[in-house]
């Protein structure tokens, strides 16, 4: 879309995933936690009241079939959705896999210790993975 880039933070904490039809899909590099994050391809957006009805719509969607694909890829107990933007202005959708292992378990995976990177390989792989779950062209 015109005018629409990423925020510098979001590029450099995630890998691209795939595009949906609103939104582009990242994976947090985190390893602790199996992380997505949406943003839809607009520009300007920093609260989910500044997107029209249809895409704040589309974007909910999306952030559904998020969750229920990261929900089957990893088997956890819980998807914890929600937009912060406290950090990062640019409106973006967290889709977060929880289980009761996981070190942030029950609070927050928000200010939660250090970021972990992936290992190239396994983050590669998860990013294949989830791709592909969700339909994403080869």
């Amino acid at each position: 879309m015109d005018g629409f880039t990423l925020d510098p933070t979001l590029a450099r904490d995630t890998v691209f995933v795939c595009a949906m039809p609103r939104c582009d899909v990242l994976l947090m590099d985190d390893s602790r936690f199996p992380w997505l994050i949406l943003v839809p391809r607009l520009p300007g957006i920093v609260e989910p009241f500044d997107l029209e009805p249809a895409d704040l719509a589309a974007v909910m969607r999306e952030g559904a079939i998020a969750g229920r694909t990261l929900k089957s890829l990893t088997g956890c107990t819980k998807i914890n959705i929600g937009a912060l933007g406290n950090i990062v202005r640019q409106f973006h959708l967290h889709v977060v896999a929880r289980s009761e292992s996981d070190p942030a378990w029950p609070g927050p995976v928000w200010g939660f210790g250090q970021r972990t990177p992936y290992v190239s390989r396994f983050r590669d792989g998860m990013r294949l993975k989830i791709a592909q779950a969700l339909g994403a062209p080869d």
